[in-house]
């Protein structure tokens, strides 16, 4: 789709183009409804005002952003090393934005690739399936890495996408559990309003307990909180304390990431209850950090570096027209450490 101008919006409203720059730059010289109708025009039809008027001089800049939704979380603090090296050894900058998790990474994009002259994207983590019509005008190549979901209105000629297997992987995850004898496992889940990782990962969870003719307890689902921030040790700590005020039974807690599983950790030393003796705790992602925390964590592994290394050489494959847009599923890696046992 071709990016609409300021001499678009100036003819779509029947006025000169300063017109539309005095509407835009709050100038006190313009009538108050041609000011109002300019600014619906605009907002119809996503026209970001390119604010660094300098950079129009520079349109070969080579620049790469990074959209992050969960800067916080630890599982994206190597994959950033890893491809800020890539993207610096390949003579571009890079672009880190950090998306709060009520904006639309799609909105935070469009704008991104207007005011910094890039050419491409990378999110980090994020949902998607509500923003298909402005992913769709985006003008330069962008993966959507650590991101297994599809958004169903993008031909997948238009973008490329690299993770692991969420519901597969986390099938694999419960099953251990319930191997191990835990047919009482508590989950800790995403939002409700979730439609991208947290959503495949509960269909992970309930597809392990079926396939083990277990049924389904959506009282042993437990999202995170919505007044703290997500995916955070902080939120594992609070959902697990819930869990025990709450009266249910479980004999194992499996969380949709490592952060949420090392709180969840944390919260149980704190009541008294011992881990793995009292509870097992099993987590998702495979964060550096579980290795060394006491009990060590149990978790379903991604492979951080290999995606990251992936995400890179595809998207500047993409750039310079040696590659058509692909989708990659890599494998995880169960990691059995002292967090989890048999019963």
């Amino acid at each position: 789709m071709e990016e609409i101008t300021i001499k678009d919006i100036a003819k779509l409203c029947g006025v000169g183009v300063s017109t539309v720059s005095r509407a835009i730059n709050n100038h006190p010289d313009i009538n108050p409804e041609t000011k109002q109708m300019i600014m619906d025009v605009i907002q119809l039809h996503g026209y970001v005002p390119n604010n660094s008027a300098r950079n129009l001089k520079r349109s070969d800049a080579k620049c790469i952003a990074v959209l992050v939704k969960g800067l916080n979380n630890p599982f994206f603090t190597n994959m950033i090393k890893t491809i800020e090296y890539d993207i610096k050894k390949k003579k571009y900058s890079m672009v880190l934005h950090h998306v709060e998790f009520d904006e639309d990474e799609a909105d935070v994009a469009l704008e991104l690739v207007k005011e910094k002259r890039l050419k491409g994207l990378i999110f980090l983590g994020g949902h998607f399936r509500r923003s298909e019509q402005k992913l769709a005008m985006l003008n330069v190549p962008f993966i959507l890495s650590t991101v297994n979901c599809d958004p169903v209105s993008i031909e997948e000629s238009k973008y490329s996408n690299i993770s692991v297997d969420d519901e597969a992987e986390m099938l694999r995850a419960v099953e251990y559990l319930i191997e191990c004898g835990h047919k009482k496992i508590a989950l800790i889940s995403a939002n409700r309003g979730d439609e991208s990782i947290g959503q495949l990962r509960l269909a992970g969870y309930r597809k392990a307990l079926e396939s083990h003719n277990i049924p389904f307890d959506k009282e042993l689902v437990f999202p995170m909180k919505d007044d703290v921030e997500a995916y955070t040790m902080e939120n594992g700590y609070a959902v697990t304390k819930e869990m025990l005020l709450s009266g249910k039974e479980f004999t194992a807690i499996c969380a949709i990431s490592d952060s949420l599983a090392i709180g969840a950790i944390r919260a149980l030393h704190d009541a008294g209850k011992r881990v793995p003796e009292d509870y097992s705790v099993m987590g998702f992602d495979g964060i550096e950090l579980g290795k060394y925390i006491t009990p060590s964590l149990s978790t379903m592994e991604q492979p951080v570096y290999t995606i990251a290394k992936e995400t890179t050489k595809l998207l500047f494959d993409v750039i310079a027209g040696k590659k058509e847009h692909e989708h990659i599923v890599v494998p995880g890696k169960l990691i059995i450490r002292e967090s989890t046992r048999q019963i």
